[in-house]
Formats: structure tokens, C-alpha cells, sequence
């Protein structure tokens, strides 16, 4: 098996950009999409798990707005 060396986590910077960029997006979404994470797949092509990350993302954003 071929590790990566030096510390990295897996993920892409691209990657990581993307699901920022959903939870941005989400975050300002009033009403809110339903179903979320359909709609976050979608719109910005993030796996189901992405668009729980992108979910999570949101609600701090939201959190820190109050």
C-alpha cells in the first residue's frame, strides 16, 4: 500500500473550497432547500457526506451571524 508521506489528510484544497462554498451558499438560503442534501448534491456535485459536512459548515456560519 502507497501512503501518502508527510502529513496530509486526503483532501484536496479544490475539495475543500467546494463544500465551503455549499455551506456559503446555504447558509444565506432563506427558506432553506428541502431536501437539503439532494439539492447540495446537485448544485455543487458533493457526495452525501460532503453535503453533511457542507450542512455542519452552514450552521456555524449561521451561528456566528446572530
Amino acid at each position: 500500500m502507497n501512503l501518502p508521506i508527510g502529513g496530509t489528510t486526503g483532501l484536496s484544497h479544490e475539495h475543500s473550497e467546494v463544500i465551503s462554498e455549499a455551506a456559503t451558499w446555504l447558509a444565506v438560503q432563506s427558506p432553506r432547500p428541502s431536501p437539503i442534501v439532494p439539492e447540495l448534491q446537485r448544485r455543487f456535485g458533493l457526495s452525501a457526506v460532503d453535503a453533511c459536512q457542507a450542512i455542519r459548515e452552514a450552521g456555524l456560519i449561521r451561528g456566528r451571524a446572530l
